[in-house]
């Protein structure tokens, strides 16, 4: 009977440490994921409404949970970008891969938006308020552009630059839009020498449309969608909602 139980717990402590050993393993589901909840955060701070219900110290915490996983989700996608340089047959014989280069400037970009929401949360002069959150802020959206840009090339490079039936391509696609809305919200959040922004609804949306466009660009090629359109081809199914 010992001898069971002791198997028992055995078996027991192994799942446990193979869950916390599989927890630690990143993932294309977890940057995913990552993406969507730091997304809906944002998407959250900056709801025509509910952000002035919130008010600015609500808002900014909002901001600041949801750029750690921003964080933690292009950590991830770093990681899993694969090789910083592959062989070429000219010099320097080696050349940069632009899907590395634009997971690690979007890691770059998400960092600087770790400052900049987390000096939000303290800095009251407006000096302040220009170096420690404008400043990254605005760094975090040219970043975010630069990756969009370079996300299509790295796209263009494996498949093509326009291929309207890849959910792939739409979550490029989506994401440049998102880019672009964080890079609007970046000017009009610009601070005036009299402490306002430049356009406070300007910031808002950007931040908003940008948040919504990032949701959903990792929305769907979500793996799970894969996995059920395997199960349903499989069940004799036909159409899916997404083809990769």
């Amino acid at each position: 009977m010992r001898e069971v139980e002791h198997a028992a717990m055995s078996a027991a402590a192994t799942n446990i440490e193979h869950h916390r050993k599989s927890f630690l393993i990143p993932t294309v589901t977890k940057q995913c994921w990552g993406f969507m909840i730091g997304s809906a955060f944002f998407a959250l701070g900056s709801a025509p409404g509910l952000s002035e219900s919130l008010g600015t110290a609500g808002a900014n915490l909002l901001f600041f949970v949801g750029a750690w996983f921003f964080t933690t989700a292009g950590l991830i996608q770093l990681f899993l970008s694969g090789a910083i340089a592959v062989p070429v047959s000219y010099a320097p014989g080696r050349m940069v891969r632009a899907e590395w280069l634009a997971a690690a400037t979007q890691s770059f970009g998400t960092l600087m938006f770790n400052v900049s929401t987390t000096a939000a949360l303290y800095a009251k002069s407006i000096s302040a308020q220009e170096h420690f959150v404008w400043n990254p802020d605005a760094g975090g959206s040219v970043a975010f552009l630069v990756s969009g840009v370079l996300a299509f090339i790295a796209y263009a490079r494996v498949a093509r630059l326009w291929d309207i039936g890849r959910a792939a391509w739409w979550s490029v696609l989506i994401n440049f839009i998102g880019c672009v809305a964080f890079g609007v919200s970046a000017v009009g959040a610009y601070i005036l020498p009299s402490g306002s922004a430049i356009s406070g609804s300007l910031a808002n949306s950007g931040t908003f449309i940008g948040a919504i466009c990032f949701l959903l660009a990792s929305l769907v090629v979500l793996p799970q969608w894969n996995r059920s359109k395997d199960r349903h081809a499989r069940a004799g199914g036909g159409f899916s909602p997404v083809i990769q």
